[in-house]
C-alpha cells in the first residue's frame, strides 16, 4: 500500500497506480513501450502540413516557429515531419524520399470509408496516383498515391 495524506491525515490505502497502458504492455525485463511517433523527414516542412490538410483532410497540430517540425492531429500515435537538418543536427545520415525514385520501404495508411472520394481529393491537391482504388479479398478497398515528397500513402477502408 501507498502512504498518502488527506488534510494532514496519514493513510495507508493500496492505490494501483499502473496504468492500463502498462498493464498490458509489461515485458519480462519490465520495460514498457508503444508506438509514439512516426517523423518523415522532408524539404518542407510548411508545405508538406499543408499538403497533407489539402489532400488527406489531415489538421495541423503544431509547426514549430523554426518551421523545422510540425505535427498533425492523427490520434494516439503521432504523424511528425521534421526538416532534414533535424535528422543532421542528431548525426543521423537518412535517405530523403524523392519522387524521382522508387517509394522508400515504408508506407503510411490513411483509413476512410471513401476510397474513391479520398483519391480524388488527394490527386486533386498535388499526391501522384500509384495503383486506383481496388477490392481485396479480405473486404477492403485501397488504393496508393505518392505525397508531394514522394513518400508512399494507402488509402484504405476499414478492415472488416
Amino acid at each position: 500500500s501507498d502512504m498518502f495524506t488527506i488534510d494532514g491525515v496519514g493513510l495507508a490505502i493500496p492505490i494501483k497506480l499502473r496504468t492500463s497502458f502498462e498493464a498490458r504492455n509489461k515485458s519480462r525485463r519490465g520495460i514498457n513501450m508503444r508506438l509514439g511517433y512516426i517523423i518523415v523527414y522532408v524539404t518542407d516542412v510548411e508545405a508538406t502540413l499543408k499538403h497533407y490538410e489539402d489532400a488527406f483532410s489531415m489538421k495541423t497540430a503544431m509547426l514549430h516557429e523554426s518551421k523545422t517540425y510540425g505535427e498533425l492531429a492523427t490520434g494516439t500515435t503521432v504523424l511528425a515531419f521534421a526538416a532534414f537538418s533535424e535528422a543532421q543536427a542528431n548525426a543521423i545520415e537518412i535517405e530523403p524520399p524523392s519522387l524521382e525514385r522508387l517509394p522508400q520501404a515504408q508506407e503510411l495508411v490513411f483509413v476512410t470509408p471513401d476510397v474513391t472520394a479520398a483519391v480524388t481529393r488527394a490527386t486533386e491537391n498535388g499526391a501522384r496516383l500509384v495503383r486506383p482504388p481496388e477490392d481485396k479479398p479480405w473486404g477492403q478497398t485501397v488504393a496508393f498515391v505518392r505525397d508531394i515528397n514522394g513518400v508512399l500513402v494507402e488509402l484504405a477502408t476499414p478492415m472488416k
